[in-house]
C-alpha cells in the first residue's frame, strides 16, 4: 500500500487530475475489437429494453396519455448529456465512461462521486431489466406451453414471492458470454438488437390496427408535475446510451467512432420509443397500464384476440431484455477495471485472463452482486434508483465538458458539442429539473450511498491512487 507524501496538501490530494492520453497513445491491457456498428448496436441494444418492454405499465398511471412528452423530455435531456459524452468520449478515448472523464477534469474526489452514480446506473439497472426480463419470460411460457413459473420463484418477497430466478438465471448467462470474450459479447449483441428492433417494428405495425384517438382525450389529467415525475421514471429506459463509453479501451479507433456511435444510438432509440409508446397509447385505455405485466404483449393480444401475436412480443422481448442485460453488465465491469487500475477499486477488478483477454473475476464478482438486487427487489425501486445514478452522472459530463474546454482549449477534439456553452448548461439544468421530482425516498438513499463510496475514497482509495506519487495536477481549479 502506498500513502500520498505528507507534505502534499489534502485539498491537492482530492482534486489531483489523470493527464488526458494523448492521440495514438491510449495503451490498454483490453483487445480493440469492436468497431462503428457494433459500437452504435452497444449504446442501442443496452437502451432499447432496458423500459420500452414494460416501463409504460409504470409511467402511464403517473403521466396518463402526455406520457409521450415524458418520454421526449428525458429524450432531449439524454439528448443533451449525449452531445456531451460525444465530445468527451472523443478527447478521452479510455473505459470507465464518466468516471474516467471527472477524473481527467474535476479530479480524484468528484471522480469518486461519479463512480458511485455509476455503480447505481450499472449495477441496479442490470438487476432492473433482470427482473422486468422474467416478466416475459413467464408470458412466453404461458403463451407457448400453458404454463407458468410459480410465483415464489419469479417475483421478489416484496411482491409476494420467494426470490426471481429467472432474473438471477438471465445474469448467470450473460457473465458467462462476458467471459468468453468481447468481441463474442458485441457479435451476440448486435444479432440481438436487430430482432429487437424487428420485434418493435411488428408490435407498431400490428398495434396501429387497433388505434382509438378517444384514448388521448384526458391527456394531462395529473399535469405538469405529472408529465415530470413520468419523465424521472422514463430516463430509466435511456440508460445503455453512455455504455459506448465504457467501451473506450476496447473500440478501434475510439477518436472517431465513439462519438458517431453515441449520436447514432440516440437518434435510433429516441425514434423507437416514441413510436412505441403512440402506438400503445393508442391501442389500450390509459387505466388498463397499470399493473399490467408483458404490457406490449397484452396490448396486442386484446386487439387481435389471439395469443399469437403477444408471444412474438414476448419471445422478441426475452430477446432484447437478454442483450440490454449483457451491455449494462459489461458496462459495469469495465468502470470497476477502470477504478481498479487507477487503485480506485481492488486490485482484483483489473485481472485480464491471458486468453480470452476479459476481466473474469472482476465479471464474477458483479454478476454474483447484482443477482442478489435482482432476486429480492421490485423492479420500481430499482428503476428509480438507476435514474438518479444516471442523471447524477449526466449532469458531471456536462460540467467536464465546461471545465476541460477551459482548461485544455487546444485539445484535439474529434467532436465538439455545437452551440456551446449553451448545450451543456442546458444538460445541466435538465437533469437537475428531472431530479428534483423524484421521490424523496430515492434521493435520500442515493445520497446516503454516495456518503459510503466516499467514505471510502477518503480512508482507502485516497492512499491507494496510482496518482499518489506523481506530480500533482490541480489546474481543476484554475479552470472553474
Amino acid at each position: 500500500m502506498t500513502t500520498p507524501s505528507p507534505t502534499v496538501p489534502l485539498r491537492q490530494q482530492l482534486f489531483r487530475v489523470k493527464p488526458v492520453p494523448k492521440p495514438g497513445a491510449e495503451g490498454s491491457e483490453l483487445k480493440r475489437s469492436i468497431g462503428l456498428f457494433q459500437l452504435t448496436m452497444i449504446g442501442v441494444g443496452g437502451t432499447i429494453g432496458t423500459g420500452i418492454f414494460f416501463i409504460l405499465s409504470e409511467a402511464v398511471p403517473i403521466a396518463g396519455p402526455a406520457v409521450i412528452w415524458s418520454f421526449i423530455i428525458a429524450g432531449v435531456v439524454a439528448g443533451l448529456s449525449v452531445l456531451c459524452y460525444a465530445e468527451l468520449a472523443g478527447a478521452v478515448p479510455v473505459s470507465g465512461s464518466s468516471y474516467s472523464y471527472a477524473y481527467t477534469t474535476l479530479g480524484e474526489l468528484p471522480a469518486m462521486g461519479v463512480a458511485a452514480c455509476l455503480l447505481l446506473e450499472y449495477g441496479v439497472s442490470t438487476a432492473a431489466v433482470a427482473v422486468g426480463w422474467s416478466q416475459y419470460v413467464n408470458q412466453l411460457l404461458n403463451n407457448l406451453f400453458g404454463v407458468q413459473l410459480p410465483h415464489a420463484l419469479s417475483y421478489a418477497p416484496e411482491e409476494g414471492g420467494v426470490v426471481n430466478l429467472p432474473a438471477i438465471a438471465l445474469i448467470a448467462m450473460c457473465a458467462f458470454i462476458l467471459i468468453r470474450g468481447t468481441s463474442h459479447s458485441a457479435i451476440t449483441n448486435t444479432i440481438m438488437v436487430v430482432i429487437k428492433i424487428a420485434v418493435l417494428l411488428f408490435f407498431i405495425a400490428v398495434g396501429m390496427t387497433g388505434w382509438n384517438a378517444d384514448h388521448f382525450a384526458n391527456f394531462a389529467p395529473f399535469g405538469f408535475a405529472g408529465v415530470m415525475t413520468g419523465a424521472g421514471l422514463i430516463f430509466f429506459s435511456f440508460v445503455g446510451l453512455d455504455a459506448v463509453a465504457t467501451a473506450g479501451d476496447e473500440a478501434k479507433n475510439p477518436r472517431r467512432n465513439l462519438p458517431i456511435a453515441l449520436i447514432s444510438a440516440l437518434v435510433i432509440v429516441t425514434t423507437v420509443y416514441v413510436l412505441v409508446a403512440l402506438t400503445g397509447l393508442g391501442a389500450q385505455e390509459t387505466d388498463k397500464f397499470a399493473g399490467q405485466s408483458a404490457g406490449l404483449s397484452a396490448i396486442l393480444e386484446n386487439i387481435v384476440g389471439a395469443s399469437w401475436p403477444g408471444t412474438v412480443v414476448a419471445a422478441g422481448a426475452v430477446i432484447s431484455i437478454f442483450s440490454v442485460t449483457l451491455v449494462v453488465l459489461y458496462g459495469q465491469t469495465r468502470i470497476l477495471f477502470a477504478m481498479s487500475r487507477d487503485g480506485m477499486a481492488p486490485k482484483i477488478f483489473q485481472r485480464v485472463h491471458p486468453r480470452t483477454k476479459t476481466p473474469v473475476a472482476n465479471t464474477i464478482i458483479v454478476a454474483a452482486i447484482v443477482s442478489v438486487l435482482a432476486g429480492v427487489l421490485p423492479i420500481n425501486f430499482l428503476a428509480e434508483m438507476t435514474s438518479i445514478g444516471t442523471l447524477a452522472a449526466f449532469l458531471v459530463v456536462s460540467i467536464a465538458v465546461i471545465v476541460l474546454r477551459r482548461r485544455e482549449p487546444d485539445l484535439d477534439r474529434s467532436f465538439r458539442v455545437p452551440l456551446y456553452p449553451v448545450i451543456p448548461i442546458l444538460s445541466i439544468i435538465g437533469c437537475l429539473w428531472i431530479i428534483k421530482d423524484l421521490r424523496p425516498i430515492t434521493i435520500i438513499v442515493f445520497v446516503i450511498w454516495t456518503a459510503i463510496v466516499l467514505v471510502w475514497y477518503f480512508f482507502t482509495g485516497r492512499k491507494n491512487s496510482a496518482l499518489a506519487h506523481r506530480p500533482i495536477d490541480t489546474r481543476t481549479e484554475d479552470a472553474l
